[in-house]
């Protein structure tokens, strides 16, 4: 089981002059919307506690990873490990994923003394849209504008629910 969620910082907001319409990509995902983002993986807390974490990014690039964790022609059935790191930009921290069959081992570096969250490839890939979409939601509600940007629309395209 997966649990995504996130919170917003007070200590970070965005500026008050942002115009969410026009904003680029790099303003989305790595200048805005700066929080925390929890993260529960087969009974393992793998959540961030920083208060600075691009939310948005986050979510962006989760469904990222788990594209290219299926990269491979024999999809579930592949024996070969691929991998991918999400890192965050403000340390050295990062999330590791590596795919072998039809799972996913979840490991983050700033829990050294945590085994790996497993889960199956499918449910990280619903999850992880869902989350997308949540918080694309959710942000476009609370500032004006974003749901105008178009940047925003390609990423909801390019990573519908499932």
């Amino acid at each position: 089981m997966i649990e995504l969620g996130y919170s917003l910082s007070n200590r970070f907001p965005d500026p008050p002059q942002t115009d969410y319409r026009s904003a680029g990509v790099r303003s989305l995902r790595y200048d805005l919307f700066c929080g925390d983002v929890y993260l529960e993986a087969d009974g393992r807390d793998l959540s961030t506690d920083w208060g600075w974490v691009p939310v948005l990014d986050f979510a962006w690039a989760l469904c990222d990873i788990v594209e290219q964790l299926d990269r491979d022609p024999q999809g579930s059935r592949a024996s070969a490990v691929q991998s991918a790191d999400l890192d965050f930009t403000q340390n050295t921290e990062l999330l590791r994923f590596a795919r072998r069959f039809g799972w996913v081992e979840i490991g983050a570096t700033w829990l050294r003394d945590t085994e790996p969250a497993v889960v199956r490839h499918a449910e990280l890939r619903r999850e992880a849209r869902d989350f997308l979409q949540d918080v694309l939601a959710d942000l476009t509600d609370l500032h004006d504008g974003l749901a105008d940007n178009p940047d925003i629309w390609a990423v909801q395209a390019r990573f519908p629910r499932i």
